[in-house]
């Protein structure tokens, strides 16, 4: 019960198919861990099918429509947690949609769309989150970056709002600290989850697995677990961290994956 008292906000927490969702994941860790948690999403009956595994687990947990590009909603998002639950500690920002492409084919209502889902809603929701986090004596707000903002990924427009995720939690990890409030991000590596798996065949998983020194696959979990230890008072002396959870893909270099692929020959 590491966020036993703790009430928390996953914003993206449903999931687009039957695969594990990192917000998903993220959402039921919470509950196990003892939080009670807002489940927010552009669409309620995603939020509502989280809401409902965690109340088969005796969890506590209820559910929101939220589309977290709009200042009101967010603001909502914000006011539904307090009044439902009393306080606002923990804040999971893990909403994000990609576009493939690059500068000379990315449309401008695509590049602008991409920017207020994956970044700007970040800013939205600190915004009113923060005020309540102070009156709740502090806060962790954790938002979900990915290695595509490291490195480069074949879409422009995600890897940028990505890199940008980068900045603005180490901006307002060093604005909010002696509020109490620490912030961090998560770099996803190459996770199979609601995003990637419909366009994926066995083929591309086994690549994927592979690209990375675990040569393991990473799920909706992993990044859940990273997010409890990053709410948890276990970190409650780190803040302002980009921590990838890629089982070892940005350690890795064109020559170790020749070495790798010498191994098996």
């Amino acid at each position: 019960m590491r966020l036993k008292g703790k009430v928390a906000i996953v914003a993206g927490g449903g999931a687009s198919g039957s695969v594990m969702g990192n917000g998903q994941a993220t959402a039921i860790l919470f509950a196990r861990e003892g939080a009670k948690v807002l489940v927010a999403d552009a669409v309620q009956e995603r939020a509502q099918a989280t809401v409902d595994m965690i109340a088969k687990e005796g969890g506590t947990a209820s559910a929101l429509r939220v589309d977290v590009s709009k200042a009101a909603d967010c603001k909502a998002m914000i006011q539904a947690a307090v009044e439902r639950y009393g306080r606002l500690d923990i804040l999971d920002n893990n909403v994000g949609i990609s576009v493939r492409a690059d500068v000379l084919e990315v449309k401008e209502e695509d590049w602008d769309r991409v920017m207020a889902v994956n970044v700007k809603s970040i800013v939205l929701a600190a915004k009113h989150a923060i005020p309540e986090m102070k009156k709740a004596g502090g806060g962790s707000i954790i938002n979900i970056s990915s290695v595509a903002g490291l490195r480069a990924n074949q879409s422009t427009p995600y890897t940028t709002s990505k890199a940008a995720i980068v900045g603005l939690t180490r901006s307002m990890a060093g604005d909010h600290g002696r509020d109490g409030i620490r912030v961090n991000c998560i770099l996803p590596g190459l996770i199979y989850g609601p995003m990637t798996a419909p366009r994926m065949d066995d083929e591309i998983r086994r690549k994927r697995k592979e690209a990375g020194a675990l040569g393991t696959e990473g799920t909706g979990w992993d990044i859940g677990w990273a997010a409890v230890f990053l709410a948890s008072d276990e970190s409650r002396w780190i803040t302002g961290i980009a921590l990838p959870v890629d089982a070892g893909f940005l350690v890795m270099s064109p020559t170790t994956n020749v070495r790798l692929a010498q191994q098996k020959l």
